[in-house]
C-alpha cells in the first residue's frame, strides 16, 4: 500500500495527511481486548525508547563537520546517499546505542536513525543561514539598511525567497548570545542545543515485519493497523513485545481508491493519534490558462474577504457578484480571552519560579506544578481553537472556488507580516496563528471545466496551495 498512485495524463498524485484516533485493539498472542488507554500506555513506552536513543544520537552528531557531511550527499566512497535518512546513516557508520538491558529489534532502530537523520539534514539550512547573518552582520541590528537587505539574503543560500520576520529572528537570537557572552557565536550548533527529540513512532521508516496497514474488504472507510508493541516499558526479551491489532477510522476526506502509507503515532496523555498519510491522483495545477480565479484576502475584523473574477478573451476582467466574507468573531473572542488569560498565568509561574529559586523542598513547588500544568491545558485548548478556524476557513474559501467554478485561488502572501508600531490593541487580532504557519488542507485549483492552455493567466499574484494557518 506503500506504492504511489498511477494518474491519467493531466494528472499528478499528491500525497496528504489525515488524523484518525486509535481506540484500543487486539494482541494477537492471547487475544485479549486492549482498552485504548492501554494501547496509549505501551506506545507511550515504544515512542519513549525511540526518542532515548534519538536525543543520544543528535545530542553525539549535533556538531557543523557531521550535519556538512550528511547535506554533502555522499560517503566516503563517493557513493550517492540514499534518500531514507536512516539508511544514509547507516551508510555513514552513525549508529544508534540500545540501553543496556533493553531488547529491541531492528525496525526500532530505524525509526530513531531516521528521526534523527531528518532533524540533521534541516540543520544544514540553519547553519547556512546563521551563518550569512554573521557574515553581513549590520551596524544596527535593529534596523538593516536596503543595502544591509540585500547582502544578507545573497549571503544565505536561497535567500531572496527566505521572509524577512525569519532574518530577523535570527538576527535576535545572535544578539541576545552577543549580549549574554559578549562574543559573537561561532554557528548555529554553539548558538542553540541539539534540538529535543519528538515522542512519536515514524512507521514509514519500518517494513512488514514491524507494522502492517491494510483496508477493510467490506468497509473501505476503515484499515486495519498491526503494530509491534512492548508490553513492559524496559523489554528484556523478544517476547516482550507483541502484535497488537489496532483498527482505524478514516475521515471522509480520504478517498476510498487513496494509497495509504503507514501513519505517525503520537502518544498524547490517554490517546493515540495516528497521523496517516495517503496519495492519490489530482489534477495537474497549471499556473497559465485559467478563465475564472478566486481572490482571497486576510482582513482584522473579516478573517477572510473573497470575490471571483472572469477573464475574457479580450484581456478584460469582470467581478462575478459582490464577494464574501468569513467572519470568525465567536471564535477569536475566545481566542483573545484564552490568551489574557495565558499571559497571566504565566506572569504567575514566572514569579513562583523566581520565589522558589531552585529549592526542591519549597512550600510553592506543588503550586507551580499545578499552574504549569494549567499553562499546558490552555496552550492546548488555544492550538485546538487555532486548528480548527483554519480548517474551516480553508474549506470555506475552497467552497466559494467551487461555487465560482474558479480554477485557481489566489491568497495574499502574510508570511512576513509583522505586528508592531500599532499599538497593543491593535496588533493583537493582526498576529493569531491562522495568518501564518502551517497550510491548511485546502486545494490550490478546481477543474469543473477545461481552461484554455492558450489564454494567459490573470495579472496576480502566483497561485498558493492554500491560505496558511
Amino acid at each position: 500500500m506503500a506504492h504511489e498512485p498511477q494518474g491519467a495524463a493531466g494528472q499528478v498524485a499528491r500525497t496528504a495527511t489525515a488524523r484518525a484516533l486509535l481506540r484500543g485493539g487486539v494482541d494477537e498472542r492471547t487475544g485479549e481486548v486492549v482498552s485504548a488507554r492501554a494501547v496509549a500506555e505501551r506506545v507511550g513506552w515504544a515512542a519513549d525508547l525511540v526518542a532515548g536513543m534519538t536525543a543520544d544520537l543528535l545530542a553525539e552528531r549535533w556538531n557543523a563537520e557531521d550535519v556538512a557531511r550528511l547535506a554533502d550527499g555522499v560517503d566516503d566512497a563517493g557513493r550517492v546517499l540514499p534518500s531514507n535518512a536512516w539508511m544514509a546513516l547507516r551508510r555513514l557508520g552513525w549508529g544508534v546505542t540500545v540501553p543496556d538491558g533493553i531488547k529491541v529489534n531492528d525496525r526500532i532502530v530505524r525509526m530513531a536513525q531516521e528521526q534523527a537523520g531528518r532533524t540533521l539534514r534541516g540543520a544544514q539550512h540553519r547553519a547556512d543561514m546563521v551563518a550569512g547573518v554573521l557574515a553581513t552582520w549590520p551596524a544596527d541590528p535593529a534596523k538593516r539598511t536596503p543595502a544591509e537587505w540585500d547582502a544578507v539574503r545573497e549571503a544565505i543560500p536561497d535567500g531572496r525567497c527566505l521572509t524577512s520576520s525569519v532574518i530577523k529572528a535570527r538576527t535576535r537570537q545572535i544578539t541576545a548570545f552577543l549580549n549574554e557572552h559578549g562574543r559573537f557565536p561561532v554557528d548555529v550548533f554553539e548558538l542553540e542545543k541539539a534540538p529535543k527529540a519528538p515522542r512519536m513512532l515514524g512507521l514509514a521508516a519500518v517494513d512488514r515485519q514491524q507494522a502492517t496497514l491494510e483496508r477493510a474488504d467490506e468497509t473501505p472507510a476503515r484499515v486495519l493497523l498491526r503494530v509491534q508493541l512492548p508490553v513492559r516499558p524496559d523489554p528484556r526479551s523478544y517476547a516482550d513485545w507483541t502484535w497488537v491489532a489496532c483498527p482505524l477510522a478514516l475521515p471522509p476526506t480520504v478517498p476510498p481508491d487513496a494509497v495509504l502509507h503507514l501513519p505517525t503515532l503520537r502518544p498524547q496523555g490517554r490517546k493515540v493519534r495516528a497521523d496517516l498519510s495517503f496519495s492519490h491522483p489530482v489534477p495537474k495545477a497549471e499556473r497559465t490558462g485559467h478563465i475564472v480565479a478566486l481572490g482571497v484576502d486576510w482582513g482584522l475584523n473579516t478573517l477572510l474577504s473573497a470575490g471571483a473574477v472572469h477573464r475574457h478573451d479580450d484581456g478584460t476582467i469582470t467581478a462575478l457578484g459582490s464577494g464574501a466574507m468569513f467572519r470568525a468573531a465567536g471564535v477569536m473572542a475566545r481566542q483573545h480571552r484564552l490568551r489574557r488569560h495565558s499571559e497571566h498565568l504565566h506572569a504567575k509561574t514566572d514569579t513562583y519560579t523566581r520565589l522558589i529559586g531552585g529549592q526542591e523542598d519549597h512550600h510553592l513547588v506543588a503550586k507551580h506544578a499545578v499552574l504549569k500544568a494549567e499553562c499546558q491545558h490552555v496552550a492546548d485548548r488555544r492550538s485546538g481553537l487555532n486548528d480548527a478556524l483554519a480548517w474551516a476557513a480553508a474549506r470555506w474559501a475552497v467552497d466559494q472556488a467551487i461555487a465560482a467554478r474558479a480554477s485557481v485561488i489566489y491568497v495574499e502572501d502574510l508570511r512576513s507580516m509583522e505586528a508592531k508600531g500599532m499599538g497593543r490593541a491593535p496588533s493583537t487580532p493582526a498576529s493569531p496563528r491562522p495568518y501564518g504557519g502551517r497550510s491548511s488542507p485546502t486545494c490550490d485549483t478546481w477543474p469543473p471545466r477545461p481552461a484554455s492552455p492558450s489564454s494567459p493567466s490573470p495579472p496576480a499574484t502566483p497561485p498558493s496551495a492554500a491560505p496558511n494557518a
